[in-house]
């Protein structure tokens, strides 16, 4: 049977690995795919470097429309990344009636709906399993694997920056600014790490698991996102003597009034599987009403693991490649006509605990000033220590755990704790997560 022949747009990392592992695994592939999967051309911006590679097995080209608008090309494979012009060249290549492989999470979270919407008019599959948590199948497993579930949440760590960059701070002690310079010079983080630290890259990724897990159109504008730059390192040693690790999680959940999407710093309890997953390692858990909670884990990025997925994807568009489209596994787990509008609830709507730490002045009757505050709030207390102040020292920190709150309840009570003149600092919040 003919070979399908594929044009990658894009020759950097992921780029270079999906060619590598074709031609290294390439009598493996053609065993599972029944055919062949064949590099037939590359655009690049700069072509010396693909050439330095492919040599003269491959045309590279500066121009992919050259690639998209030939006859004989597949299966488009975007690893541009970013939101233009990857997005006017996947529409492109999806009107010219070709399949469409991408590892870009932004352009998906921010286009995906427009995107999939093409691709279905036009009869043609856009995959997408390496633009989440690089080589975890966890598309596939959400999309396929947990069909029979009412998925009910997921948490997972989904950035191996941010998970690098607070393993660091834990294990050595040190503070965010200095395990950020660290990660930037290994290759972990990048020279501009906003994405990453900020929890965006996080959130892209959280916005296309909450469609699948919950049968909605992508809502990236609903998610809420806090980053990992104003973590202090006491915290981080303080939720350890409380027994919690911190991790920036990715969250959605199902609820009675709406959907949560949430991206932000997270206390979990240290005898949970999530909470054990350090350096730049990526962990997903899903939670469904049958199968219970099951946990995908392994490398959220890099060359290889990034173009497994990639591959598999490309696997699976060969194998339906002649399928009637109305066999096609849609985009978004549930078929296009029953899609769900679901409401989406504002991050002062969200139910969960809460750890504080505030810096107060050390005399009597501050902690019940604090307590008082709270009560009225409808705030209760699950556990407190305060730190001994050191010789001469006038200040010390309260440290407190809460029960479950409404945030909006903790918002006007922070405010009026922060208020109180023996307190001397603006009060450090993170939310909490049992995930049992």
């Amino acid at each position: 049977m003919q070979s399908i022949k594929i044009g990658l747009l894009g020759f950097g990392t992921v780029g270079r690995g999906a060619y590598n592992v074709l031609r290294r695994n390439q009598q493996e592939i053609t065993r599972r795919a029944g055919r062949g999967i064949e590099v037939a051309a590359i655009a690049v911006r700069s072509a010396e470097r693909a050439r330095a590679t492919v040599g003269d097995e491959v045309p590279v080209v500066t121009d992919p429309s050259q690639v998209i608008s030939r006859d004989d090309i597949d299966i488009v494979v975007e690893l541009i990344g970013g939101y233009e012009p990857a997005r006017t060249l996947v529409l492109e290549a999806i009107n010219r009636g070709k399949h469409v492989v991408t590892a870009n999470k932004a352009m998906l979270a921010k286009h995906g709906n427009e995107i999939f919407e093409a691709a279905r008019a036009r009869g043609v599959m856009v995959a997408f399993e390496a633009a989440v948590a690089g080589g975890i199948p966890i598309i596939k497993a959400l999309r396929e694997g947990l069909t029979a579930n009412r998925i009910e949440w997921i948490a997972g760590i989904i950035n191996g920056t941010s998970n690098f960059i607070l393993s660091e701070m834990r294990a050595r002690g040190l503070p965010f600014a200095a395990v950020l310079a660290e990660a930037q010079r290994l290759g972990y983080a990048e020279a501009d790490p906003t994405f990453d630290i900020e929890g965006i890259d996080a959130a892209h990724k959280l916005a296309l698991l909450s469609a699948i897990a919950f049968g909605v159109p992508i809502n990236i504008d609903a998610a809420y996102t806090e980053g990992i730059a104003k973590l202090a390192a006491e915290d981080i040693r303080y939720a350890e003597q409380l027994g919690y690790r911190i991790k920036l999680l990715g969250i959605t959940k199902r609820t009675a009034t709406g959907i949560e999407l949430r991206v932000h710093p997270t206390l979990v309890p240290i005898q949970r599987l999530l909470a054990n997953v350090e350096g730049a390692m990526n962990a997903v858990l899903v939670k469904g009403d049958a199968v219970g909670v099951t946990l995908y884990y392994g490398k959220g990025a890099g060359a290889e693991p990034t173009a497994s997925a990639v591959v598999a994807d490309l696997v699976d568009v060969t194998r339906m490649h002649t399928a009637d489209p109305e066999n096609h596994v849609p985009h978004l787990a549930f078929q296009p006509d029953h899609m769900a509008e679901l409401p989406w609830l504002p991050i002062d709507q969200t139910v969960t605990s809460y750890y504080f730490r505030m810096r107060v002045a050390d005399q009597p009757g501050v902690l019940a000033d604090i307590t008082r505050i709270l009560a009225d709030g409808h705030i209760s207390i699950d556990a407190l220590f305060q730190r001994e102040p050191s010789e001469g020292e006038n200040q010390t920190d309260i440290i407190m755990l809460t029960h479950d709150a409404v945030e909006r309840d903790v918002d006007a009570a922070v405010r009026r704790i922060e208020q109180l003149p023996t307190v001397l600092a603006p009060v450090i919040r993170i939310r909490e997560e049992e995930l049992g």
